[in-house]
């Protein structure tokens, strides 16, 4: 008589990581609004259902993407400026982990760009990410400018972030014509503006 080997049970984190990265696969390829909970379910290997009972709805699913992309961003960026010895290493450390991040998971930030222009809650989610960052950003220049009023520091970390996003979608039109450069080139392209006006500002 046949044995037969019984099935690995899959923890629920370690399954709604395989959904979640099945899920950007998909959306990155097929669009959101043309990608089927069917189809991210056949490259997860489960039944449609499961998703269902994970996410709830595909929006639910989207979102859980996008909240992915928020956690682990300012995991990366947090740990980058902890490792510095001094406000500019801070910041260059920030915004290098940054770009590197967005390579790294370049169909998570495509699909969030993307959806965010035809979806109300994907531009609702990019919104938070944008204010999350902007908001580590002020902690991170407080340190340069300890004297500096809290609306001026909210108003450089919003022109950090503007600029390290139109930054990062100018790298990301390389296969457009655009330009073709590292991580590091366009931390320094970045920190030839930026750090410049903080580090000469008047005391």
């Amino acid at each position: 008589m046949e044995t037969r080997t019984p099935r690995r049970r899959v923890a629920r984190a370690e399954r709604e990581r395989q959904i979640l990265d099945a899920a950007v696969s998909v959306f990155s390829l097929r669009g959101y609004q043309n990608a089927s909970m069917d189809a991210v379910a056949e490259v997860v290997g489960v039944t449609k259902p499961v998703l269902y009972s994970h996410f709830g709805s595909k929006e639910g699913l989207l979102l859980a993407c996008v909240a992915r992309v928020r956690t682990e961003l300012l995991d990366v960026t947090s740990a980058a400026a902890a490792a510095a010895d001094g406000p500019e290493d801070m910041l260059r450390r920030g915004t290098l982990a940054f770009f590197e991040y967005l390579d790294a998971q370049k169909p998570s930030w495509s699909l969030l760009y993307s959806e965010a222009s035809v979806s109300q809650a994907a531009a609702a989610a990019l919104e938070e990410i944008r204010a999350q960052q902007t908001d580590f950003i002020a902690g991170m220049l407080a340190a340069q400018a300890p004297d500096a009023a809290p609306q001026r520091l909210a108003g450089w970390a919003h022109v950090i972030v503007g600029a390290c996003e139109r930054l990062a979608l100018w790298r990301g039109s390389a296969a457009d014509g655009g330009p073709r450069m590292s991580p590091a080139e366009a931390t320094e392209y970045l920190m030839d503006l930026v750090w410049t006006g903080l580090a000469h500002r008047p005391s």
